[in-house]
């Protein structure tokens, strides 16, 4: 790309990415002076995710996303706020990482199972096509939009199919996302593990958790839960690893002979690029803490780093999720049909009550 290329290409994603930072400031700015005015001075008791979640379908759906501002909106949700998904992985450390996947991996795998296995016998009851009860259960299971974008080309989805399942995660997450924060803090008050773990596991999307875990955070003081649900969905993304080439095979053994060569699907990496930077960024937090340790002097810039990683992170989170309202239409809704949605809402029901109930025994057990 040239650089004439270059200048084009961030021209055209300027207008909506300083839309979305404008409405994250908006909502960060307004939920302090909230603070400030209700609670005084205190933390304030209105999350800005949520607020930046609200602005962001209200600009939508009374002012409008125009074709200036698309290309922005997907930059934000596409790099900035995977950005700041990957810097949460400096709040955890090596052993921290430990202790949540000693709770988290055994919710994960069951709540993947059951997801897939509630997936195909409700997706046959509600009389969907193999591929869209696929979707919608790899979708349910894993982690939402890219499991079903990964696992699309490889079983030969059709792209009506693709479309509504997308459509049914975007909008089933989305609630998820504004509801499971209150269920969390109910069952589990302020412990940030079991939380987080919940929030993590029961969650579709990988945006949709953080902005869930967020809230959480904000609400509820426990900010320990936002690493421990982004943990906790990492995992849940690395078993695209297995699935993906499994449904591909199962869907081409149950496919017919009546077309020639398979299509090739689009080649794309299996483990998402941020996923790996959060693994990195959880190894240098370990390196960096046991270097700090041995000396004194360099603590206090090490812990000024890790408060500015913080700090990008939260607001780059902020922007992502409110650029997740600008691209969520309700209108959507209408258009997925009853049966669907139906099915689709039946496996998140099912897989949260599947994570609600397996992250109580584990955290019981000790």
């Amino acid at each position: 790309m040239t650089v004439p290329d270059k200048a084009s290409a961030w021209q055209a994603v300027l207008p909506g990415a300083a839309l979305a930072l404008a409405l994250a400031l908006t909502a960060k700015i307004g939920t302090q002076e909230i603070g400030t005015a209700l609670a005084g001075g205190r933390p304030s008791p209105v999350s800005p995710v949520l607020v930046g979640i609200v602005l962001g379908v209200l600009w939508r759906h009374f002012i409008g996303v125009g074709a200036r501002t698309e290309a922005g909106v997907r930059w934000i949700l596409g790099t900035l706020l995977l950005i700041g998904i990957a810097l949460v992985g400096l709040r955890l450390t090596l052993p921290g990482l430990a202790g949540v996947g000693r709770v988290a991996i055994p919710v994960v795998v069951g709540c993947i199972l059951l997801a897939l296995f509630v997936g195909r016998v409700v997706g046959r009851a509600f009389g969907l096509s193999p591929g869209l009860q696929s979707l919608l259960a790899v979708g349910s299971a894993v982690c939402g939009c890219t499991a079903i974008v990964a696992t699309a080309p490889v079983i030969r989805a059709r792209a009506i199919d693709t479309g509504t399942a997308l459509t049914c995660v975007v909008l089933i997450g989305s609630l998820g996302m504004l509801l499971y924060p209150w269920i969390a803090a109910t069952l589990f008050g302020t412990d940030s593990l079991p939380a987080g773990v919940f929030l993590g596991s029961a969650i579709h999307d990988t945006s949709q958790v953080i902005g869930a875990s967020l809230i959480y955070s904000q609400q509820f003081g426990s900010p320990d839960a936002v690493a421990v649900a982004s943990a906790t969905k990492l995992l849940r993304n690395l078993s695209i690893i297995v699935l993906v080439p499994l449904l591909g095979w199962l869907a081409h053994a149950e496919a017919t002979r009546e077309s020639g060569a398979t299509p090739q699907p689009r080649r794309r990496p299996l483990v998402p690029w941020f996923v790996v930077a959060f693994i990195a960024l959880v190894v240098v937090r370990g390196l960096g803490d046991q270097f700090v340790a041995g000396h004194a002097a360099l603590a206090g810039g090490w812990s000024s780093t890790l408060e500015v990683a913080q700090s990008l992170s939260e607001l780059f989170m902020i922007c992502g999720m409110t650029a997740v309202g600008l691209n969520l239409s309700l209108a959507s809704m209408s258009q997925v049909g009853f049966r669907p949605f139906a099915a689709a809402l039946t496996i998140a029901v099912a897989t949260g009550a599947c994570s609600l109930g397996l992250t109580a025994l584990v955290i019981a057990m000790g």
